[in-house]
């Protein structure tokens, strides 16, 4: 039987491991919510610049956060 303190060891480990892996994958989420704003953006005609498309599409993100 594992003891209490190997016990609550593996738990801080399980822990880290996964805010580990939320924050590798934050910007990754991040870039694939722009890309669908810019895509969006460019369907609406309402920015016809691509980088003036993904600028905006960042700031309302961000600001969201």
């Amino acid at each position: 039987m594992i003891s209490k303190s190997k016990k609550n060891l593996f738990i801080i480990i399980f822990i880290i491991l996964g805010m580990l892996l939320v924050l590798k994958f934050r910007d990754h989420n991040f870039q694939r919510a722009v890309e669908a704003c810019v895509a969006g953006s460019k369907q609406l005609a309402t920015i016809t610049d691509l980088d003036a498309a993904k600028k905006f599409c960042e700031e309302q993100i961000s600001k969201k956060d």
